[in-house]
């Protein structure tokens, strides 16, 4: 069963960012590790991921670079910025807070 983009669409850039908390990555590798963390449930469409990309650098949130990888293409890696690191905690902290409300919303008194 997949995860309707319905459920998830505004977070994916608190997604982004809790990827790059933990190491510098480019956009296959952080789709991939989405695909495998919802154990391919959900996937960001590329548009989507690059989109995201340039919106979270726009505001500071990441920075990017060029890898200099010895074979293939070279890559563009994001690493997340100290204004990221302060925003992932707050878009955090506002998911487990609206979490908590649809959790209350969608329970069912017997």
């Amino acid at each position: 069963m997949s995860i309707t983009g319905d459920l998830i669409r505004g977070h994916t850039d608190t997604i982004i960012l809790a990827q790059l908390i933990k190491e510098d990555s480019y956009g296959y590798q952080i789709n991939k590790a989405i695909l495998d963390k919802t154990e391919g449930r959900y996937e960001l469409k590329e548009a989507t991921l690059y989109t995201a990309f340039r919106r979270l650098e726009s505001a500071g949130l990441i920075s990017s670079y060029w890898g200099d990888e010895n074979t293939g293409a070279r890559r563009r890696y994001y690493r997340i910025t100290p204004a990221g690191r302060n925003a992932f905690t707050q878009m955090k902290n506002e998911w487990e807070e609206a979490k908590l409300t649809i959790e209350k919303l969608v329970e069912v008194q017997e």
